[in-house]
């Protein structure tokens, strides 16, 4: 099945002019969310470089590094999570899908749409799991680091792994949606 572009119209080629507004807004803040991780990926990897020459030329590690990597890779597959999401790039049998779609294109919408549902459910429960280490975090001031060399809070990781955990479980909640719209109406909205 082809991912559903949300500022695409129906198949027909109308559009629905209400939700130009709304699907445009919510796809800049999806994309944005995968900007952000692209740029975590570029801070690990200048992390890690230096990490490198530090080891290399004084024989020790960085402070940070280790701890500053797991959290950063979290972050980074949360913040680019609803993008994935959108595109369509989610692991799945796309030939057994496929295959239903052209006998019933509404089977194929049923399927995605638990498909969907289940996703939603999921990174919701892990978004509902993720406010508990949040506000622990917060509340216990908790960081990382060594004290007196470098430390940094953790709050601000978690906050955008909340963030982006929450915006990839409403996107599977838009997918849902569109393709119930599918199974309703009979052709791919």
């Amino acid at each position: 099945m082809k991912p559903l572009d949300s500022n695409q119209g129906a198949a027909d080629g109308s559009a629905a002019p209400y939700l130009a507004g709304p699907a445009r807004a919510w796809r800049f803040v999806t994309e944005a969310l995968a900007v952000l991780g692209t740029v975590m990926i570029a801070v690990l990897g200048v992390i890690i470089c230096a990490d490198i020459v530090a080891r290399n030329s004084m024989g020790a590690s960085l402070p940070l590094v280790s701890e500053m990597g797991a959290l950063l890779l979290v972050m980074i597959v949360a913040l680019q999570l609803a993008t994935a999401i959108r595109a369509g790039r989610l692991a799945r049998t796309e030939f057994i899908l496929d295959a239903i779609e052209r006998r019933s294109p509404r089977s194929a919408a049923l399927l995605m749409m638990l498909f969907n549902i289940a996703g939603a459910w999921m990174l919701g429960l892990i978004a509902w799991s993720t406010t508990d280490v949040l506000t622990g975090a917060w509340e216990a001031s908790e960081f990382i680091g060594i004290v007196g060399i470098a430390t940094l809070p953790t709050w601000p990781f978690r906050a955008l792994i909340l963030l982006g955990f929450g915006v990839a479980a409403l996107e599977f909640v838009v997918r849902a949606l569109a393709d119930a719209r599918t199974v309703i109406g009979g052709r791919r909205t």
